[in-house]
């Protein structure tokens, strides 16, 4: 049997997270202010997962003329997200040493590492989060494997069309 923390809902506040930033400082996502796009990825030791970061530092131009402050986020140690970093030419706000208390706080999927050639601790599965000027979630994307995630274009799209339209966060009706 398989277990999972409770899921954050939509329209909630994004939990008050203090993540250590590659450079130095805190992601502290939950308290910058307009529109955030937190990405939640594997590690180091995912292909897709630099794939889908790759994809990110491609547009990350539109996101930012879009007013949306993209992160990335992981439960890697600071020396492999450096090395990802500087491989891929990543330069978009990267969050390191995610804990596991951090990660049942967001309801995400955990693994464990296959081998310690795929790492060496527990790890988030792929998850993405909207967060709203008012500080709450507009959007959650949460997976249990890295194949499945948003397409960031049509992610773009739509929140442009949120902005524009005033849309609500959907998904609110109560079970």
């Amino acid at each position: 049997m398989t277990t999972t923390s409770p899921k954050l809902a939509a329209g909630s506040p994004f939990p008050d997270l203090r993540i250590p930033r590659l450079g130095g400082g805190l992601l502290q996502p939950a308290s910058d202010s307009g529109w955030r796009l937190v990405i939640v990825y594997r590690g180091k030791h995912c292909p897709l997962c630099k794939h889908y970061l790759d994809t990110l530092q491609g547009m990350l131009g539109q996101f930012t003329e879009a007013g949306i402050a993209p992160m990335a986020i992981s439960a890697d140690p600071e020396e492999k997200a450096v090395a990802d970093a500087r491989a891929q030419g990543w330069t978009f706000s990267l969050g390191y040493d995610l804990s596991l208390a951090q990660m049942f706080q967001l309801g995400l999927y955990v693994s464990s590492p296959r081998s310690p050639q795929e790492t060496d601790r527990p790890f988030a599965e792929p998850a993405l989060f909207v967060i709203n000027p008012e500080h709450a979630i507009q959007i959650i994307d949460i997976s249990n494997a890295p194949f499945a995630r948003p397409d960031l274009a049509a992610l773009l799209s739509g929140l442009k069309f949120i902005r524009a339209n005033d849309y609500p966060v959907r998904g609110t009706l109560p079970a």
